[in-house]
């Protein structure tokens, strides 16, 4: 194992890695002990008691936050008629199209960070699938990107959401905001992916659900967080 740098030793320090804290102190504990001199995002991280290879426990899902993430999002929408018109008036969307904006994928244009298609659209989006699907990027209905609620999708994707999937090791890994948030901000947008993990259990799920939660930055320690009170 690489050695940890002094900065990252001085911050453990201040953590007790033994102790599961109530989340408004592991949330200040996370501020405290960021060290990097840039606006590090804070992720959060989540073992719950499923078993992925079951198809019916591959938890997944998006929920907005309600202080965002605090970053700009470059949305594309594919879309005609109507719902294009709409899609170009609203903020954030880059770019709205069909068959022409998917040859420009193709020939390599890949800047922008959300996806958002209208089902009809599905068949020229679908050709992409090994360009975006890699990158994340592939429009889902369980995530809200496939809907004929164009305007609903961007604005959410707009305002901040953040997407969450169970790994292999049954561990849900997404970022929660930036660590310049307020404290009591930063602990709401937490609660909120909590609580939206809780909604999605698995009926099949046995035993404890919400295992371990734990808080960190980009740059930090990561901080114990005491699931009981998340628990039903």
């Amino acid at each position: 194992m690489a050695k940890r740098g002094k900065k990252y030793r001085a911050s453990l320090e201040k953590v007790d890695v033994n102790k599961q804290y109530v989340l408004q102190d592991a949330v200040d504990l996370v501020k405290k002990t960021t060290y990097c001199k840039f606006n590090a995002t804070v992720n959060l991280a989540v073992n719950l008691g499923v078993d992925p290879r079951q198809a019916d426990q591959n938890v997944r899902g998006a929920v907005p936050l309600p202080h965002g993430l605090g970053k700009s999002v470059r949305i594309i929408v594919f879309a005609k008629g109507e719902k294009a018109t709409a899609a170009k008036s609203l903020d954030s969307v880059i770019e709205v199209g069909g068959d022409e904006l998917a040859a420009k994928i193709q020939g390599g244009w890949l800047d922008f960070d959300q996806v958002v298609a209208t089902p009809d659209m599905m068949g020229v989006v679908g050709k992409l699938g090994k360009v975006l699907g890699p990158r994340g990027l592939m429009p889902n209905p369980k995530l809200g990107t496939v809907t004929v609620d164009v305007t609903k999708a961007v604005n959410e994707l707009r305002a901040g959401r953040t997407e969450y999937r169970v790994d292999k090791a049954g561990i849900v890994h997404c970022p929660v905001g930036k660590v310049d948030f307020e404290a009591v901000k930063l602990a709401e947008n937490i609660k909120a992916v909590v609580d939206a993990l809780v909604k999605a259990k698995p009926a099949t799920a046995k035993g404890t659900y919400l295992k371990k939660i734990g808080v960190s930055s980009t740059m930090s320690p990561g901080v114990k967080v005491d699931p009981a009170p998340f628990r039903l």
